[in-house]
């Protein structure tokens, strides 16, 4: 069973930067992807931005320029390189893995809260 374990959130002023990491378990041969996404108060969780395994990542519109997304396969990390915070940036953010083969699967994160302050 994957387990994923996010780190790094907190209570930042806008401007400044943020790292979030994401440790998972399990077998990083078989990550077909992975990513990043969050959810604010009264809002859907959306995409901010996922690494697939073969080297292609992609971000969200409003995190473009911004936001990296980077993974450690020897740590089996995920990372998320925030810089120049926005008020519009606070949520909860959360770690997820999509497995193939033996890990077939969509695992998912308790979460990390990113809140930034004006």
């Amino acid at each position: 069973q994957v387990q994923l374990v996010e780190s790094g959130g907190g209570l930042v002023q806008a401007g400044v930067s943020l790292r979030l990491s994401c440790a998972a378990s399990g077998d990083s041969k078989c990550i077909a992807s992975m990513g990043w996404y969050r959810q604010a108060p009264g809002k859907e969780r959306e995409l901010v931005a996922r690494d697939i395994s073969g080297g292609s990542t992609n971000y969200a519109d409003s995190v473009k320029g911004r936001f990296t997304i980077s993974r450690d396969t020897a740590k089996n990390t995920l990372y998320l390189q925030m810089n120049s915070l926005k008020t519009e940036d606070t949520a909860v953010y959360y770690c997820n893995e999509v497995g193939w083969g033996a890990c077939f699967g969509d695992y998912w994160g308790q979460g990390t809260q990113v809140t930034v302050s004006s």
